[in-house]
């Protein structure tokens, strides 16, 4: 039967190390672990190995190695028994993460519950191939076994009919944070916050403080971060992008649609606001440009540039080539918005049109003639009612020429749509 030993941090922070002979050399203050699966592991789940032991030993601090330290337990006490004293390599210690300093009393992130929570206290397991880290306390019990009430809590709630809820997350679904640096701790190469939807980091970085939301924020790839601004509320987004070095900044805005950059620029200072149109790309510089000059209660400020048109003189077979090819996201395709050559608006044609029809026929023999559009000048006013009163998840927007100049799409105004319906 393989001997197995679990314990908790709170139960052995604090008790003495003895030599061979029995001599002691000092108290546990706190265990370092390295971050990465140990390769003796032979599952896929992570469980970060204990390799060191901080202690004082003559007032001098020691990382001890753990490769040298054996854990007994008799009854419900523990003892660390030391058979040889070697410090840890200091690149080592750098490279670990100390349990007391990084993860006790610290907001982690639970992959799982995709949220942010605080840790009460850390579960290990002592077996023949190594002390691990299997799991986090985040549940009351854990609390109060920290502060060494739990025994007795737990013999007095019987009477009651009552238990002391445990709470624990696998260390699997744990991201933790450095917080000697305030930098993103990535327990190995590819972190597991970078698996998490937009959406649910957006989330998790809105409850940091300002100072670990930046770092955070500038831990992800310039793509997860374009996308995980988006979803930040506007205060947020502001504050990052204030924090962020102009160059950082002006990298992921440029993988932004022109029309979001538009509306986080606008609230900006003017001074930063150049700056970042210099420091970004031509192109993309030019486009949020215009988008600024509309004023905030027109159409123009509101719609995206990201759209999706074709020549009336295309056929439909080229036209599903061309979609396959520039593979665009799913609002892009609402409608597909159908020019002449000198890009005028004269239709549209459904997704359903244009796969049904055969390959040979051009698009100015399906598309609707009449399609339903706005100048760029018109008041955003005007939009909740021409989509609700014609059925439309994206409208085009033109100039007073008919030039196609973008799309606003119902998610862009869909609070003012609901607001109007409350008010009737």
């Amino acid at each position: 039967m393989t001997s197995q030993i679990t314990f908790y941090l709170s139960k052995v922070i604090g008790i003495k190390i003895y030599d061979s002979e029995g001599n002691r050399i000092g108290r546990i203050l706190d265990v370092l672990i390295n971050p990465d699966q140990d390769p003796s592991m032979t599952t896929e789940s992570i469980r970060p190995k204990v390799v060191a032991i901080k202690t004082r030993i003559n007032r001098q601090v020691h990382f001890l190695d753990f490769s040298f330290i054996e854990l007994k337990r008799i009854e419900s006490k523990y003892f660390f028994s030391c058979s040889q004293i070697v410090d840890l390599p200091e690149t080592q210690v750098g490279f670990s993460i100390s349990l007391m300093k990084n993860v006790q009393d610290r907001q982690i992130v639970d992959i799982n519950g995709r949220k942010l929570v605080r840790v009460n206290d850390v579960r290990l397991v002592n077996i023949p191939s190594g002390t691990f880290v299997i799991a986090v306390d985040i549940g009351i019990e854990g609390l109060m076994r920290r502060i060494g009430i739990a025994e007795p809590f737990q013999k007095f709630l019987p009477l009651f009919k009552l238990n002391l809820p445990s709470k624990f997350i696998l260390w699997d679904d744990v991201e933790t944070f450095d917080h000697t640096n305030l930098n993103i701790r990535l327990s190995q190469s590819s972190s597991k916050l970078q698996t998490l939807h937009p959406s649910d980091l957006a989330d998790i970085i809105e409850d940091l403080g300002k100072k670990e939301r930046t770092s955070f924020f500038a831990s992800l790839d310039e793509e997860k971060a374009a996308d995980v601004l988006e979803e930040l509320e506007p205060h947020a987004q502001v504050q990052i992008i204030e924090s962020l070095p102009i160059e950082k900044a002006a990298d992921v805005l440029e993988k932004m649609p022109a029309d979001e950059v538009a509306d986080l620029l606008d609230v900006l200072e003017g001074d930063k606001v150049e700056k970042l149109l210099k420091e970004m790309e031509k192109e993309a510089s030019e486009e949020v440009r215009e988008l600024l000059e509309y004023s905030r209660n027109e159409v123009g400020s509101l719609m995206t540039t990201d759209f999706l048109s074709f020549k009336k003189t295309m056929s439909v077979e080229e036209t599903l080539a061309e979609l396959r090819k520039q593979k665009p996201d799913p609002d892009a395709i609402y409608s597909l918005f159908i020019t002449d050559n000198s890009d005028k608006l004269t239709g549209s044609v459904s997704i359903r049109d244009l796969v049904i029809s055969e390959p040979n026929i051009l698009l100015e023999n399906i598309m609707n003639r009449n399609t339903i559009s706005v100048f760029d000048e018109d008041k955003i006013d005007s939009l909740a009612e021409i989509i609700s009163k014609y059925n439309m998840l994206a409208i085009p927007v033109t100039d007073k020429e008919m030039t196609l100049q973008g799309m606003v799409v119902i998610d862009d105004i869909v609070e003012d749509l609901l607001d109007k319906r409350k008010t009737k």
